[in-house]
């Protein structure tokens, strides 16, 4: 009896497999099965203009960078953690690491992370070996002069008139830059570098008088950083603050670090009676610094600098700023929903600091309500502390406190409808965030952010199509502000919103989420 072989194709290309050949795939289509996995695919220049890849490698931040790699929508599906550490030589375990957590500052491995994925060196924040980026585009007119501007290490070129600089004195500081200059690429000033580079970490909101004198201060930083110096400082954070509500992080984050970077290389060379004050516009900004990574949904380097805003303050003597840097951390512990710590972080800031500025009272006790509500306390005892925070902030003037501190009427209001949703009445809650809304008072970011919470009330409440009409225009503030904070709170609102995901307002707005 004669035994009839079936052929057999190959499952990837289709071609009749050898008799011989036990496997699913030919031998050409095995080895490109291996070889696609020994190593990372060859993407197209477009890749690397996709917005999420754009914002991610504006972070600094190695780990979102690969994360937004994986997830990006060229691949067929989102590729693995483990096939991505493989070409990264790393494990699963590690790669989470890094994606989760601090930003990698090791040079050698960014550079090798970034060569094997084949990351365009235009885009880098930092140099690679044999290559010097341009930073300039095809569009900007050529300036009569660039200077270097270094942020946090990362080097940029700023526009500076000669001209102008030779008759106000500062043709000898520049060194004699020329239009076609290149800065020496560096992760670090040091006091043993041109006055003119170091002052031009701050030249973004500096006129050239002032430039002058920072020049003279981060030269000789005990005879010439002063008071004024350090108001400019403090100036800097003020308005980074003011641009993060309309811009988001990423635009402001470069320049916060930039003066950090400065505090923290002169805080020892300062004359003892500065050094106090210097400090204390440390710890502000540093804890500003906190709360943009906190926006950007990275709590390993939020936790980083609110650590250093409590060292500082510390150092200050700003009891004040130390019991507010524990309430931003309860803050960021309810974010985690890490609820023993969000209740004993709020009692710790009014043991540190029982005579807070009335302000600064308010928002403590608003945090100590928001804890007790986590833990099922009774209405009655979450709104005895709600009624003394607006008992406190009517003892002072709106807006401001004495530690340079910022809430308002509106704001207050808004974290009184975040105690109320977590205490079980989403629908009073939605009510107050729908009144502060439509008073068009807020940033575009806090807009973004409290609409955020208003749809998560609407959807507790059971009304889904308000719901995801409210949750689709914060979605669209998140995306252009870059704010991450705001694009979780509306990932549990999708979930909230599971039940009626047939309907077209919840569907419509799980796709947008999705897309």
């Amino acid at each position: 009896m004669t035994t009839v072989h079936h052929p057999r194709h190959c499952a990837r290309c289709g071609h009749r497999l050898a008799a011989d050949n036990p496997l699913a795939m030919c031998s050409p289509c095995q080895s490109a099965t291996l070889d696609a996995h020994a190593r990372p695919p060859t993407v197209p220049p477009q890749f690397w203009a996709l917005d999420q890849m754009r914002d991610a490698l504006a972070t600094w931040h190695m780990g979102r960078v690969i994360f937004a790699y994986r997830h990006h929508p060229h691949h067929p599906q989102t590729l693995p953690q483990e096939l991505v550490g493989t070409w990264l030589g790393l494990t699963q375990a590690q790669l989470s690491r890094i994606e989760n957590g601090r930003a990698p500052e090791e040079l050698s491995k960014l550079i090798r992370y970034s060569q094997i994925l084949g990351i365009p060196a235009e885009l880098l924040w930092f140099d690679l070996p044999g290559s010097s980026r341009d930073r300039r585009t095809a569009t900007d007119a050529a300036p009569p002069l660039l200077m270097p501007i270094l942020l946090n290490g990362r080097e940029v070129m700023l526009p500076i008139d000669a001209e102008a600089a030779k008759a106000n004195g500062l043709d000898g500081m520049l060194g004699g830059l020329t239009a076609d200059s290149r800065g020496t690429p560096g992760l670090a000033t040091s006091r043993g570098e041109p006055s003119g580079r170091q002052a031009a970490q701050l030249l973004p909101y500096a006129g050239l008088d002032e430039m002058q004198h920072m020049a003279a201060a981060l030269d000789d930083a005990r005879r010439y950083l002063d008071g004024s110096v350090v108001g400019f400082f403090g100036q800097q954070f003020e308005r980074c603050k003011a641009d993060d509500g309309q811009l988001g992080p990423l635009r402001v984050l470069p320049m916060v670090l930039g003066v950090l970077d400065a505090i923290q290389k002169h805080a020892r060379d300062v004359r003892p009676a500065v050094r106090r004050e210097l400090l204390a516009v440390g710890a502000d900004g540093a804890e500003f610094a906190g709360w943009l990574y906190r926006d950007l949904h990275d709590p390993a380097s939020a936790a980083h600098w609110y650590d250093r805003a409590m060292e500082w303050a510390q150092e200050a003597q700003d009891a004040p700023m130390q019991a507010y840097v524990l309430v931003k951390k309860s803050q960021m512990a309810y974010d985690s929903r890490d609820l023993a710590r969000t209740l004993t972080l709020a009692e710790a800031a009014s043991r540190v600091c029982p005579a807070a500025p009335p302000s600064v009272q308010a928002e403590l006790l608003q945090q100590e309500a928001l804890a007790l509500a986590t833990h099922g306390e009774p209405l009655p005892v979450i709104e005895r502390k709600l009624d003394a925070a607006r008992v406190a902030f009517g003892e002072t003037a709106p807006d401001t406190n004495a530690t340079g501190l910022h809430i308002t009427t509106a704001t207050l209001q808004l974290r009184a409808a975040a105690v109320y949703t977590e205490a079980g009445i989403p629908e009073r809650a939605s009510g107050i965030f729908a009144d502060i809304l439509a008073e068009n008072s807020l940033s575009r970011r806090d807009t973004g952010l409290f609409g955020a919470r208003r749809a998560a009330a609407l959807a507790l409440s059971g009304h889904p199509d308000d719901a995801a009409a409210v949750g689709l225009d914060a979605l669209r503030i998140a995306r252009a502000t870059s704010s991450e904070r705001t694009t979780a709170i509306l990932s549990d609102v999708a979930r909230t919103l599971t039940p009626w995901r047939s309907r077209p307002g919840p569907r419509e707005f799980r796709e947008a989420m999705l897309a």
